[in-house]
C-alpha cells in the first residue's frame, strides 16, 4: 500500500517504541506532522526548539530509547543546536528530525536554508537526509540504531519539503538492535584478580543506561567484595544512594572527604563512563591508579590518562558479568575498613538534618553575622523536600550554584531519577521536569532551577500546561548569575560586571498559566509551602528568594581519616 515519505517516517518510529516526539511545528515538515495526526504517538507542542530538544533528551535518558525531537529549518535547528552539543557530550541518545528547503530550491540561499552537515556535522554521531522517499524508513530506523548503539548520542535526520510528499511502496523497517557485548570468561577471571590484588579498589559508575536497576547489582557485588561505589557528576542516579558501598558523587559540589576517597584508589573500574576533567577535578585526581575501563566505546571517548584494561560492555552487561562472579575472590584478604570509611565520609556530607540545627552551617544561612535575613537556609528547605520525596522522585537540573544543594542534600534509591546537563548547558531544568512528568506520570517530577536558569526555558511551563504534566519547579532567586559570580569574585574581586538581574515574582508569573505558585522568604515558610505545592493538581512552583551573598561556601582540603561531622558540614560546593 502506498503512502506518503512522511507517513512512513511515522510507521517506522511506531515501530521503534516511540510513545512521544517533542516538536515546535514548521513548514517544512508537513507532512511528517500530518502522519502524527491519525498515530498512538502523542505530539508533545513546545514553545521553543531548545525546549523541544532537551525534552527529547530527557525522554532519552530516562527510558534507555532515542528521544525524538522535531523542528524546522534554519532558526529552528539553530535554537534545537543547545540539546544537539548536551546530547554528544553526556552521550544521550537523541534524534533530531529538522525540515529542509525543497531539492530544488537547494544553493540558492532560499529561505531558511542553511548547510546541515555544516552546522552539525562536528557534534552529532550521523547527520543524514532523506532525498528518496523509499528511503525514508530505512535512514530513520537506521538513525534509531545510531543513536543507541557503541557510545550513545544524538543523530540528526534531514527533512527536505517536498521528498517528504512523494508516495512509496517501501515497507516499514523493523527496529535493529543494538548489539549488546559481553566480556568473555577469561576477562572477567582477570577482573576478579584485579581486585583481590588491590588494597584501595573502587568502582566508579555513571553515563547513561542504568535504567534497569543494573546499579543495584553493581552496588551489591561491591558490598559484599569490600568494594566502595562512586559515582560521576550528575549520573549518581546509577546506583541507590543507601547501603555499605555507596560513597558518593565527584565532580562540581563534591565533597572533599569523598574526593581524598576516590584520589586514594590503587585501581578504579569506571562503568559507563570515563575519567573525565569534571570528575578528576580539572584533570588532577585518580591519574596514578591501575585503571580498568568499562564501556561499549572502543576509542575511550572523554577519557583521560592510563588504561590498563578495556572491557566492552554496557551497564547492564557489567551487571551480568558481576553476578557469575565470586565476590569473595574478589575481595581477597581486603577487610570493610576501606570500605566503610568512604561511605561514612558521604553519609556526613548529606547529613541535612544534623545542618538544620546549626544555621548557616553550609546550607545557605537564614541570617549573616550581623542577623540580617539572607532568606531561605537551603540546607533545611532541600532537606525537608529530601524527606517529602523519600528517595523516589525524579529531579532535574539546569546549570548553576543554586543546584547544588540539591545534589548534596536530596538521595536517589531509584535508576533513572536524574536528568541534568553534564556539559553545563543552561535551561534543560524545566523541559526535563515536562517530559518527566508525561512520560512518568505517576512518579514526582522536580526540577531545581537558579534565576537565570528558569527563565532560559520557563516558557515551557505552557507545554506541561497543555498536556497534563504535573511537575514541581523550585527557582532559587538571588538576582544574579551566582556561579560567574563566584568565579569573578575569585579572579577579579570587588569589579561585578555583568552578572546582575532583575526577576519577576515567579509565584504570580506561575499563577498566570493556571499552575499552583508559592513565594518562600524565610526557612519556616518552605515546609507548608512545598507540602502545598506537591498536593496541588498540576504544575507548581515554589520561589525561593534568598540573598544574593548566599553562595555555596568553598571546600577546605580535609583528609578522608580526619573529617568529623563538624568538617562535613562546612564543605560546600565548588560550582
Amino acid at each position: 500500500m502506498s503512502q506518503s515519505a512522511g507517513h512512513l517516517i511515522v510507521r517506522t518510529l511506531e515501530a521503534h517504541g516511540v510513545e512521544r516526539v517533542y516538536a515546535v511545528p514548521g513548514e517544512s515538515y508537513l507532512d511528517v506532522l500530518d502522519g502524527l495526526h491519525d498515530s498512538g504517538i502523542e505530539t508533545v507542542v513546545c514553545r521553543h526548539e531548545g525546549g523541544a530538544g532537551f525534552m527529547a533528551l530527557a525522554e532519552g535518558r530516562l527510558t534507555g530509547r532515542p528521544g525524538i525531537a522535531m523542528v524546522t529549518r534554519g532558526p529552528g535547528a539553530a535554537n534545537a543546536m543547545i540539546a544537539i552539543h548536551t546530547a554528544w557530550q553526556d552521550a544521550t541518545a537523541l534524534v533530531l528530525f529538522v525540515g529542509l528547503v525543497p531539492v530544488a530550491d537547494r544553493e540558492r540561499e532560499a529561505f531558511q536554508e542553511f548547510s546541515l552537515t555544516g552546522w552539525f556535522g562536528s557534534t552529532a554521531k550521523r547527520v543524514m537526509t532523506i532525498d528518496d522517499p523509499d528511503h525514508a524508513g530505512e535512514l530513520v530506523a537506521d538513525a534509531m540504531r545510531v543513536a543507541a548503539s557503541g557510545r550513545p548520542g544524538p543523530v540528526v535526520v534531514g527533512l527536505p519539503e517536498d521528498v517528504l510528499v512523494h508516495l512509496t511502496d517501501a515497507p516499514v523497517p523493523a527496529p535493529i538492535p543494538a548489539p549488546q557485548p559481553r566480556p568473555s570468561a577469561a576477562e572477567v577471571d582477570a577482573l576478579v584478580q584485579a581486585l583481590a590484588g588491590a588494597e584501595r579498589p573502587a568502582f566508579v559508575l555513571g553515563g547513561d543506561g542504568w535504567e534497569g536497576g543494573a546499579g543495584a547489582a553493581v552496588s551489591e557485588f561491591a558490598a559484599a567484595a569490600g568494594i566502595p561505589v562512586f559515582c560521576d557528576w550528575r549520573a549518581y542516579d546509577a546506583v541507590p544512594h543507601e547501603g555499605a558501598a555507596w560513597a558518593g558523587w565527584l565532580g562540581y559540589g563534591r565533597a572533599d572527604a569523598v574526593a581524598a576517597g576516590y584520589a586514594e584508589a590503587d585501581l578504579l573500574v569506571f562503568v559507563g563512563c570515563s575519567r573525565s576533567d569534571v570528575m578528576s577535578d580539572g584533570y588532577s585526581l585518580g591519574f596514578e591508579a591501575q585503571t580498568i575501563l568499562v564501556s561499549v566505546d572502543p576509542e575511550a571517548t572523554q577519557h583521560a590518562g592510563r588504561i590498563d584494561r578495556q572491557l566492552l560492555t554496557t551497564p547492564a552487561g557489567f551487571a551480568e558479568t558481576l553476578a557469575s562472579a565470586d565476590p569473595a575472590a574478589a575481595r581477597g584478604a581486603r577487610s570493610d575498613a576501606w570500605m566503610l570509611g568512604r561511605s561514612e565520609a558521604q553519609a556526613r556530607f548529606a547529613a541535612h538534618r544534623a545542618d538544620a540545627d546549626v544555621a548557616g552551617a553550609g546550607s545557605g544561612s537564614g541570617t549573616d553575622d550581623l542577623g540580617v535575613d539572607l532568606g531561605v537556609d537551603l540546607g533545611v528547605a532541600f532537606g525537608e523536600l529530601d524527606d517529602r520525596l523519600g528517595g523516589h522522585g525524579i529531579l532535574t537540573f539546569g546549570a548553576g550554584n543554586a543546584t547544588i544543594w540539591a545534589h548534596r542534600f536530596v538521595r536517589h534509591l531509584d535508576p533513572a531519577s536524574l536528568v541534568g546537563a553534564r556539559n553545563g548547558a543552561m535551561g534543560l531544568a524545566v523541559p526535563a521536569a515536562v517530559a518527566a512528568s508525561l512520560a512518568f506520570p505517576e512518579r514526582r517530577a522536580v526540577a531545581v532551577c537558579g534565576d537565570g536558569d528558569f527563565l532560559m526555558n520557563g516558557q515551557e511551563v505552557a507545554t506541561a500546561m497543555a498536556h497534563g504534566g504535573k511537575p514541581l519547579f523550585i527557582v532559587v532567586d538571588n538576582g544574579i548569575y551566582a556561579t560567574i559570580v563566584q568565579h569573578q569574585e575569585n579572579h577579579y574581586p570587588g569589579r561585578p560586571s555583568g552578572t546582575r538581574m532583575v526577576n519577576p515574582n515567579f509565584a504570580e508569573w506561575m499563577r498566570s498559566f493556571g499552575g499552583h505558585g508559592e513565594f518562600v522568604g524565610a526557612t519556616a515558610e518552605f515546609g507548608p509551602a512545598l507540602d502545598r505545592a506537591l498536593a496541588a493538581d498540576g504544575p507548581a512552583l515554589i520561589h525561593v528568594k534568598i540573598d544574593a551573598s548566599v553562595m555555596p561556601p568553598a571546600s577546605s582540603e580535609v583528609s578522608v581519616d580526619t573529617v568529623t561531622a563538624a568538617d562535613a558540614a562546612q564543605n560546600g560546593a565548588h560550582a
